[in-house]
């Protein structure tokens, strides 16, 4: 296979190239603070085989840049999908509408990023025949697993981007960008009875994963296991309980109710529950909250974030004391703390904001089977679906794709229509126990902010939570 420059996707002859992207860059931003050009080209491709045939196949690719300008707290920002010298000296115009600087501008990134994922393109290595045929194969097999399988649901997805962040100071970092995930999804019957499960995996590596046999099998075993639970469930019980939470995929919790609490921008206007709390206990003993974008091959991380910055390990409560937010270049900056990798944005068309990775609550010491022993009426939270959170307050609701009951530290019926209700800093102070097992998703979180979805992870280790309304249509 004939290799390419990555790059090449981002400048083409006659309409731009590295030379005249720095020139253009320096111009622009003379009188800013901050800021940079965003470049990016991107093709991604979907797969949807539904009822044994495949309802949806799409590719697409595109390509554009954004260009910021920061003066104090002003922000300019013009974008477009005409990657040319012209577009970019006429989306220039747009900054000199913001005050000139009165600061010295910032300095450049640090440059001691990690390559945490391969260049490689995974929608140009296996051939489209053979996504087909995977998608078709999985669903024969899990049809064939159980007769009560009604319906079978496969989404096969990939993307991949290449990002350059060229600044007025010289500094320009390139980043190439794979992401991939397999999605699972049975309904289940028995008589007129109908229920359903999923399971997905995915992350920043090539499509030989997802093509494994036994990873494509633990997906319907998974899947399927959680729609027959299902069949079995009772009517959720309501009220005030204790509320175990499985590890991995259940840390979505903490991450809608606290994590976006912890974000630099809610904390710098002080609008965040966290707002004026460093040093503070926000949590119960033993609540180590972490933001990680350097783990290998995770649909969170990045080698650096939108802005240039390496990511890196923030340590943000440690045993419950708030240690530390999320920071992009901005409002770190006019906190005067240090940008923390963690400056993320949608696409080119979309200005850089604080943003979560891989965002998960350490282990702790406890046995998981010993946390179950010390519920005497209460619920186990397994999986979760949907939710709602004011990501300011922290409120949530959330509901639980997959749950039980749990009586004198036995598990009993698995129990349908549970929803959790609470505020993550109550939640924070509630834990009594945390398990040894910590886990992260198995990769197919996506985050939404003010209008923004980027890729995340999530993960946890089993806890206990003493107090959590939980809501149920049990009478």
């Amino acid at each position: 296979m004939t290799y390419t420059d990555p790059r090449s996707y981002l400048y083409q002859p006659g309409l731009l190239d590295p030379d005249a992207a720095q020139r253009l860059t320096r111009e622009a931003l003379k009188a800013c603070d901050d800021g940079e050009l965003y470049l990016q080209y991107s093709a991604t491709e979907s797969f949807g085989f539904d009822d044994g045939r495949l309802k949806m196949a799409d590719y697409s690719t595109g390509s554009g840049f954004g260009l910021r300008g920061v003066s104090g707290e002003m922000t300019g920002f013009s974008h477009a999908n005409d990657m040319s010298e012209a577009a970019i000296r006429r989306a220039g115009e747009t900054l000199k509408l913001l005050d000139p600087a009165k600061d010295q501008p910032a300095p450049p990134p640090r440059r001691n990023n990690r390559h945490l994922y391969t260049d490689g393109n995974p929608l140009e290595l296996v051939p489209f025949a053979q996504k087909v045929a995977l998608c078709q194969k999985i669903d024969a097999a899990a049809r064939a697993r159980d007769p009560r399988v009604a319906q079978v649901s496969v989404s096969l997805s990939g993307s991949w981007t290449v990002v350059e962040i060229v600044r007025a100071d010289g500094f320009v970092a390139t980043d190439v960008r794979p992401l991939v995930r397999l999605n699972v999804s049975i309904v289940a019957q028995d008589g007129d009875r109908r229920e359903s499960g999923n399971y997905g995996f995915g992350g920043r590596y090539l499509y030989d994963k997802l093509f494994e046999d036994h990873e494509w099998e633990h997906a319907i075993d998974e899947a399927l296991a959680q729609a027959l639970t299902n069949l079995r469930s009772v009517a959720a019980p309501a009220g005030e309980m204790t509320v175990l939470l499985g590890p991995g995929w259940p840390g979505v919790l903490l991450h809608e109710a606290v994590g976006h609490g912890l974000e630099g921008d809610f904390n710098r206007k002080g609008s965040s529950v966290f707002s004026g709390k460093i040093g503070q206990r926000v949590a119960a003993p033993g609540v180590t909250v972490v933001d990680d974008g350097t783990m290998l091959n995770r649909r969170g991380s990045l080698s650096i974030d939108d802005e240039g910055t390496p990511t890196q390990e923030n340590v943000l409560i440690e045993d419950g004391i708030l240690r530390a937010y999320m920071q992009d270049r901005m409002n770190a900056r006019l906190m005067g703390v240090e940008p923390t990798g963690n400056g993320r944005r949608e696409s080119y068309a979309h200005a850089p904001m604080p943003r979560m990775t891989n965002t998960f609550m350490r282990g702790g010491n406890d046995d998981p089977a010993e946390l179950l022993s010390r519920v005497k009426n209460g619920i186990f939270a397994k999986s979760f679906g949907g939710g709602q959170v004011d990501i300011v307050s922290g409120k949530f609701v959330f509901s639980c794709t997959e749950a039980y009951l749990v009586k004198d530290g036995k598990l009993g019926d698995p129990i349908k229509g549970a929803t959790l209700i609470g505020d993550g800093f109550t939640a924070l102070n509630n834990v009594t126990g945390i398990g040894n097992d910590m886990a992260l998703d198995e990769g197919v979180g996506i985050c939404g902010k003010a209008g923004q979805s980027v890729p995340a992870g999530v993960g946890q280790p089993t806890t206990l939570v003493s107090a959590l309304t939980v809501g149920g249509t049990a009478g």
